[in-house]
């Protein structure tokens, strides 16, 4: 599997994301295993992904698994009050930061994320709250999400740590950060810029895109690989996945991965099958024709 050169990680384009570890049903020592046995090394959490107890049972899970601990690198993000607030305040980063560090029975985060933007944020209060984690050996990088350009160079007037990572919904059924960026100087829709440039922003930058919901179209209003709803986009992928030996999951990822931005994909299937087929198709590499053609086959046009 490709890997990304972040700060001093070298991390694996693939991400394996921990929001439904806590599904019923499911194996999370076997999720684990497989997404590591196929390359991935860099696993996402989050303080409120099941409130907490998401973070709780992957600990649980890498404790009981063969991976060691300085195998892999392990994320997590804070900043937001589930149905009170964002909250970027010191106290909100430092007290949230040790608290998932207890859950995932850790005594460090290779990286912490912002997670989401809070309006209210005061750039001085995360730069002393990063300091104090770095300097404690708590956080060794930082990053954020969901964030467009203004508001991580806000936060760079204060912040002295390189903001290395950008979570952001990305993939073929959404593709606003592309779009735009087609279609300067029109007045069709996809010209609306949303994102102020942040695709180019973050390759100026070299700060790494993760991008979410590869899968999803909308937001998270389901799955379009094998809907119904897009016959044409599920043909395409089902011809290059045949061609290329995989799935059409596998080459929703590989579309991604395509784009010279070298980004990382967040995948959060918990299902070993599911987490193999993405493994398999991740040292695929499309070429500038079928990544367009795909592009036009998710309902895109060329201007």
């Amino acid at each position: 599997m490709k890997k990304i050169q972040i700060g001093d990680m070298l991390a694996s384009q693939i991400v394996l994301g921990v929001m439904r570890i806590n599904e019923e049903g499911k194996d999370p020592v076997a999720a684990l295993e497989t997404a590591y046995e196929g390359g991935i090394n860099f696993f996402d959490n989050a303080d409120i992904y099941g409130r907490g107890e998401c973070e709780t049972i992957f600990a649980d899970a890498l404790k009981k698994s063969s991976i060691k601990r300085d195998e892999i690198y392990i994320q997590s993000k804070v900043g937001i009050r589930p149905g009170v607030a964002f909250d970027f305040s010191k106290k909100h980063i430092i007290e949230a930061t040790e608290g998932s560090m207890k859950r995932l029975n850790v005594d460090y985060l290779d990286s912490l994320l912002l997670h989401r933007p809070d309006t209210l944020v005061e750039p001085e209060e995360v730069a002393e709250a990063f300091s104090e984690l770095e300097s404690s050996g708590k956080v060794g990088h930082f990053g954020v999400s969901n964030q467009n350009a203004g508001q991580v160079e806000l936060l760079k007037t204060a912040v002295k740590q390189p903001l290395l990572m950008n979570q952001l919904q990305f993939g073929v059924m959404h593709t606003g950060m592309v779009d735009e960026g087609l279609h300067v100087n029109m007045t069709d829709p996809a010209s609306i810029s949303h994102d102020n440039g942040l695709l180019e922003y973050s390759r100026i930058n070299k700060m790494t895109i993760q991008a979410w919901s590869p899968f999803q179209y909308g937001f998270f209003e389901g799955p379009f690989v094998g809907n119904a709803k897009f016959p044409e986009l599920n043909a395409k992928l089902q011809e290059l996945a045949d061609k290329y030996g995989v799935t059409p999951s596998g080459i929703a990822i590989s579309w991604i991965s395509r784009h010279p931005a070298n980004m990382q994909t967040i995948i959060g299937t918990i299902t070993p099958s599911r987490i193999k087929e993405v493994c398999d198709a991740s040292d695929v590499m499309l070429t500038r024709e079928e990544w367009y053609s795909l592009y036009m086959a998710a309902g895109n046009i060329l201007p």
